[in-house]
């Protein structure tokens, strides 16, 4: 197939990790910031001379707004020079969080994201995007292929590994989902806690009645930002007899002190995918992305819209 990934310096080891797993060629893409903050891109040989029919491009969305940029100056410049079929892979997706409007004016970003992508590309790969009150990708990016995929199989392998009779818990009830996958792969317990949000970073937690004392506890979530939410659980669950805990995220978003936070709090290891990329990074999700990306760019476009993984 007439087919090349291209990816960004900074996600050099994702990528190409990708590239071997789907089989495929793979090219950098220069980038170069101007002192107006005017973005440069330039193709690498041999992109440079002429484009394939189908281009896949890696570029996970954590600080997303220059990224956003990129991927509407690629996408438009592949087109003109004949590309046919253009799939992004982003593992972390940016911008699903907010999905309704809490006060008056908010400008929602979700669907607006969403048609954005949906107009440029003609497949998304993600892994674990925060929606709440939709069920699909395809619901915000309707008309396109997407696949949406998820870090918490391979973060309960990792936990396996490390841990031989943990209690897996969710932080907050919208875990609970990540919570039971890992829990049904590997057999071990579980629960979720309970949230109640004061602001960004305020929040209080009510721990599930469960018998903490000696356990060993790995929190899991998809997404670690400020840290608070984990750390508030972390430190209730020690305060109610747990041995030691953990945290497991797919997306080591991290932002400011983050990870400080947690680590004040008590926590012990850090464990998370290479969705994006962080320190803590310990499990790589090309295995994932490389047949999800196998599957899409082997089906007729318009035969499969979606399919959840």
């Amino acid at each position: 197939m007439d087919t090349r990934l291209v990816y960004f310096e900074d996600e050099a080891v994702p990528a190409r990790r990708l590239a071997e797993a789907a089989g495929l060629d793979a090219s950098v893409i220069k980038r170069h910031d101007f002192p107006d903050q005017e973005l440069l891109l330039t193709l690498a040989s041999p992109l440079d001379d002429a484009l394939p029919r189908t281009l896949v491009l890696y570029r996970s969305l954590d600080r997303p707004n220059d990224k956003l940029v990129e991927l509407l100056l690629l996408a438009r410049h592949a087109r003109r020079l004949g590309v046919t079929r253009l799939v992004l892979v982003a593992p972390y997706l940016a911008y699903m969080r907010q999905d309704i409007a809490f006060h008056a004016g908010e400008i929602v970003s979700q669907p607006l994201i969403g048609a954005f992508l949906g107009e440029l590309y003609d497949a998304v790969i993600t892994v674990d995007p925060h929606l709440h009150r939709i069920s699909r990708l395809e619901e915000v990016m309707p008309g396109i292929q997407t696949r949406t995929l998820s870090g918490a199989p391979r973060l309960a392998a990792l936990i396996k590994e490390k841990r031989r009779n943990p209690l897996l818990m969710g932080p907050d009830d919208e875990s609970i989902q990540w919570v039971e996958v890992a829990a049904a792969t590997t057999g071990f317990d579980h629960g979720v806690c309970h949230k109640v949000r004061h602001g960004d970073t305020r929040v209080d937690i009510a721990l599930p009645d469960i018998d903490l004392r000696g356990r060993e506890v790995v929190l899991m979530d998809d997404i670690a930002s400020s840290g608070h939410t984990l750390a508030r659980a972390a430190e209730a669950l020690l305060a109610a007899g747990a041995d030691s805990v953990d945290v497991a995220v797919t997306h080591a978003l991290f932002a400011g002190d983050a990870l400080e936070v947690i680590r004040r709090a008590g926590v012990n290891e850090v464990w998370s995918t290479d969705s994006i990329a962080h320190p803590s990074n310990a499990v790589a999700m090309a295995p994932t992305l490389g047949k999800a990306l196998g599957e899409v760019l082997g089906e007729v476009p318009g035969e499969m819209k979606s399919e959840a993984q």
